[in-house]
């Protein structure tokens, strides 16, 4: 930020299995030296949080999620379309939306955003109402989230890996129904579709790796069918976006995407369930006013 400004973390104590919570006092000890005005609001629940966004905006402060990209899509679906600031801070463990925004993935380090960076106007995702900051996904990413979200023994961005290597196991194609706005209806067999506000998830796969969070628009991925062995030699290309080479993967854009299934999914976005399908997902463009870094 140019102009200094009081701001609020807004934490989840349970985010990254309590990685936010152990590194609260260290936050607060950066935030103190660096002469930034603070309080801390704990939340309860998704729901909770968005309330307190909107109490903390209405304040005059910077709304900081301090978690993962769950809370921060949250707190920037409250803030939307309004005079609200989000800031945020790396505390879950994926913190995709950070990595994507070049903010540092320590969050004392990335305390220094809050006092130094820039305020840019950026799209989010919509679905049934709630907005998302990263990507939503449905199908085959449905049982892999599902299953890293149970998760207790695997730690950190890894259950992200372990939960797609555990759906493998037992997962069978599907046939979906894509309706791009002012397209035909596309028909895909096989994995998932995922519509993309920005470029990763997953703790840095980045499954849309040409997504911009400032152009109005969704990438559409699409994974068709293809042998499970090929399927789990494309896993790790997808860390460095590599995977959109292989003619089994497609990506559209559109600024409304309508997915129906012929069984049924939860469509997950920033590693939580949004909406069942079918449903539509919107672009929300210019929608949330983000602290991000100044170069």
């Amino acid at each position: 930020m140019r102009r200094q400004r009081r701001i609020a973390l807004i934490i989840n104590p349970a985010a990254g299995g309590g990685r936010a919570a152990r590194a609260l006092a260290a936050v607060q000890a950066a935030l103190g030296a660096g002469g930034i005005e603070h309080c801390t609001e704990r939340t309860r629940s998704l729901d909770h949080a968005r309330e307190l966004a909107l109490m903390v905006a209405a304040r005059g402060e910077v709304a900081v999620a301090f978690g993962g990209d769950g809370l921060v899509g949250a707190v920037a679906g409250a803030l939307r379309n309004g005079d609200g600031v989000l800031g945020v801070l790396p505390g879950g463990r994926g913190n995709d939306f950070a990595r994507v925004l070049g903010i540092p993935l320590d969050p004392v380090a990335a305390c220094g955003v809050l006092a130094t960076g820039v305020e840019r106007m950026l799209d989010l995702g919509e679905v049934g109402g709630r907005a998302f900051v990263g990507i939503a996904s449905c199908g085959f990413d449905s049982d892999a989230n599902r299953i890293a979200n149970d998760a207790r023994l695997v730690r950190g961005n890894l259950v992200y890996v372990y939960g797609a290597l555990r759906a493998l196991v037992s997962w069978r194609r599907a046939r979906f129904l894509i309706e791009l706005e002012g397209e035909e209806t596309v028909t895909v067999v096989g994995y998932s579709v995922a519509v993309a506000n920005a470029k990763a998830y997953g703790g840095g796969m980045y499954l849309a790796p040409d997504a911009s969070l400032e152009d109005g628009l969704l990438d559409v991925v699409t994974i068709a069918q293809m042998p499970r062995l090929r399927f789990l030699r494309l896993l790790p290309t997808v860390f460095k976006g590599k995977h959109v080479l292989v003619p089994e993967v497609s990506v559209r854009r559109a600024r409304e995407v309508r997915i129906g299934a012929d069984r049924a999914f939860t469509m997950y976005a920033d590693g939580d369930p949004i909406a069942e399908l079918p449903l539509t997902v919107r672009a929300l463009p210019r929608a949330v006013r983000v602290i991000v870094p100044s170069s």
